[in-house]
């Protein structure tokens, strides 16, 4: 279903690979509850080359800036080697996220132990 006609991955694709590893940073930062108090503000993706169907993929996301109430992560997601294809960077770019916890109708400083966390270990991925 990610795929198109042609044989390669949607563009949306590239939102659920950088979701993922994001789920990855917050799991290992220890930030229980990020996800439901932390919506989407701004996302940016510029598009370099295709993702094609049974390629391996390797995203990697790393905090960019903690601010007080947002948070900016920077991504890329590349398309391994394949028989057929050289690995490349498909996507890269940037997206912000605000925290807004339940109760609450405008953004409020992120928990100190978060922004802690993110400082120490701030990554997901391998580096390419």
């Amino acid at each position: 279903m990610d795929t198109d006609a042609a044989g390669h991955h949607h563009n949306t694709a590239v939102v659920r690979f950088v979701e993922a590893a994001e789920a990855t940073l917050m799991r290992n930062c220890g930030a229980a509850g990020y996800f439901g108090a932390a919506p989407r503000v701004r996302y940016e993706v510029d598009f370099t080359s295709p993702l094609w169907f049974g390629q391996d993929v390797t995203t990697i996301l790393v905090v960019e800036r903690i601010g007080t109430t947002s948070l900016t992560l920077r991504f890329e997601v590349w398309g391994e080697e394949t028989d057929q294809h050289p690995r490349s960077l498909a996507a890269a770019g940037r997206y912000v996220t605000a925290y807004v916890p339940a109760g609450h109708r405008s953004a409020v400083p992120w928990p100190d132990a978060w922004t802690a966390a993110w400082k120490q270990g701030g990554s997901a991925g391998k580096p390419p």
